[in-house]
């Protein structure tokens, strides 16, 4: 099986929740570490050998567009979509780009911050010709905001069940995904009145039992949605060794 050498980055919402730390800032552009939220994403999935992105915008699209711009990153190819209805649900953002996506990807989010190791370890895992692995994570305790987390129960390494709502679930969804383009007609398969998130394409996979778990063990991640989890990363540096906070990766040209 080729190495999966492109990625789909998440970057279209609003991120009401931390507006009173990004201000005119869409999310993705929000500082950690004197670097944008973006970029430390970046900078992680290049460290784990992607090349090639698709960055879906939408709210302030144009600002991460010129961002981008000024500072380039070396040794990455970057496509931008614009999603116009960034309002809805994530699904949504995942099917702008299926057009240009016709291997295997790696996805993720552009507020989900993580330990490269975790995606290069994610992407040498197998992947089936029609399968979604998602990297997850059994410290359920340990976790940051557990309240806001997406949960998933697992039969085995599938799993058969996703949402944040979920009463039986035995570990979490870290945000980051190893998939095969099958994933986006299962996303159609899941819209309703034009909207769908990312979990109920999943949820419809998982019933076939195409959807599969990867433990990422002890290694850190923190989904930053709010001022809170944002002060808990910057707390994260000094307790946990995780390379990506302080801005390591490729650098830019």
């Amino acid at each position: 099986m080729p190495k999966t050498k492109q990625a789909l980055i998440l970057a279209a919402g609003n991120g009401s929740r931390l507006a009173a730390r990004s201000g005119e800032l869409p999310k993705p552009l929000v500082p950690l570490y004197g670097k944008p939220l973006l970029e430390h994403v970046v900078n992680g999935a290049l460290e784990a050998g992607i090349e090639k992105f698709v960055i879906v915008v939408g709210y302030r699209g144009r600002m991460i567009q010129e961002w981008f711009k000024a500072k380039p990153f070396r040794g990455a190819e970057v496509t931008f979509v614009e999603n116009p209805d960034y309002r809805k649900d994530n699904g949504v953002s995942v099917l702008c780009a299926k057009d240009l996506i016709h291997e295997s990807f790696l996805l993720l989010m552009s507020d989900h911050i993580f330990d490269p190791a975790t995606a290069a370890a994610l992407l040498h895992q197998p992947l089936g010709k029609h399968e979604v692995l998602l990297a997850v994570d059994h410290n359920i305790d340990a976790v940051f905001d557990l309240d806001d987390a997406t949960k998933v129960r697992l039969e085995d390494d599938h799993i058969v069940e996703i949402g944040k709502n979920l009463r039986r679930y035995n570990a979490l969804d870290t945000g980051m995904f190893h998939c095969q383009p099958s994933l986006f007609p299962w996303l159609e398969s899941a819209m309703t009145n034009g909207n769908c998130s990312l979990s109920d394409g999943l949820r419809l996979m998982g019933q076939s039992r195409a959807f599969r778990a990867f433990d990422i063990g002890d290694r850190f991640w923190q989904d930053v949605d709010t001022p809170a989890a944002l002060d808990y990363v910057h707390e994260a540096v000094y307790t946990r060794p995780w390379s990506i906070c302080v801005g390591k990766g490729p650098a830019h040209v």
